[in-house]
């Protein structure tokens, strides 16, 4: 069974509101969706979606964290992206995903059956406009993954993938930049190896070093405090203005 998630049940209190696919709905646009909405959870290492297999739902998380993989020819398994909460899972007008999508922690999801909403979306520009917008977000994104896997020393990658936590974590609006930031990281060490393309004892000997170089502070596996922010994106191998 999975832990206990909150309940949500409202879209106007709903945590992801001003992040996931309805970002844009007015009032009439969001009762419509209540109306077609349901959840699902799912525990830690639980499949979520298979590669291959019909997929009769579109979905956004609402808490927790999934991971895309794909399994090679010899049977070793890559992560190729993570889905944090306002993440969509789905594409619209396909009944398939190219990858499995597996729970990388406890997950809830607010589901969509998939006919229901490409109904919803014909009728819907906000809707549509704001599918395509985050479909564009997740272009950036692989683009970004690519030059991070490609070009980046393993500290970049360990601290732009801390940046990018930091990021999904604080409301733009909310984050206090000149304060300490603190997060959990989802994932675990060992998949953070396999999604950064790093062994888990290169990613142990950095994160060693960052705290000991005073850049984050660590209170058990997962909880992490950034002091300064901009300490931290200086060594990320980004540009000021990819990383201000």
């Amino acid at each position: 069974m999975a832990e206990l998630l909150p309940v949500f049940t409202a879209c106007s209190t709903c945590p992801i509101r001003h992040r996931a696919v309805c970002a844009s709905c007015d009032a009439e646009e969001l009762d419509a969706l209540n109306g077609i909405k349901y959840y699902k959870t799912y525990s830690a290492g639980q499949n979520i979606a298979l590669r291959g297999d019909a997929l009769d739902m579109v979905a956004s998380i609402v808490a927790g964290t999934a991971s895309l993989e794909r399994v090679t020819e010899d049977g070793r398994v890559q992560m190729v992206g993570l889905l944090l909460p306002s993440d969509f899972i789905g594409r619209p007008g396909r009944s398939g995903l190219q990858y499995d999508v597996m729970a990388a922690s406890d997950v809830t999801l607010c589901c969509f059956h998939r006919k229901p909403f490409e109904e919803m979306l014909d009728n819907t520009p906000h809707l549509r406009e704001r599918l395509l917008e985050m479909a564009m977000d997740e272009l950036d994104a692989a683009r970004d993954w690519m030059l991070l896997l490609g070009r980046k020393t393993a500290r970049e990658k360990i601290t732009s993938f801390i940046d990018l936590i930091v990021r999904r974590s604080y409301h733009p609006a909310e984050a206090k930049l000149d304060q300490p930031m603190k997060i959990e990281l989802p994932i675990s060490r060992e998949a953070m190896a396999n999604f950064l393309g790093l062994t888990i004892e290169t990613v142990s000997r950095q994160i060693t070093a960052l705290k000991r170089d005073g850049l984050i502070q660590i209170e058990g596996k997962r909880s992490v405090t950034i002091p300064d922010i901009y300490d931290l994106r200086a060594e990320t191998g980004d540009d000021e203005e990819d990383v201000g």
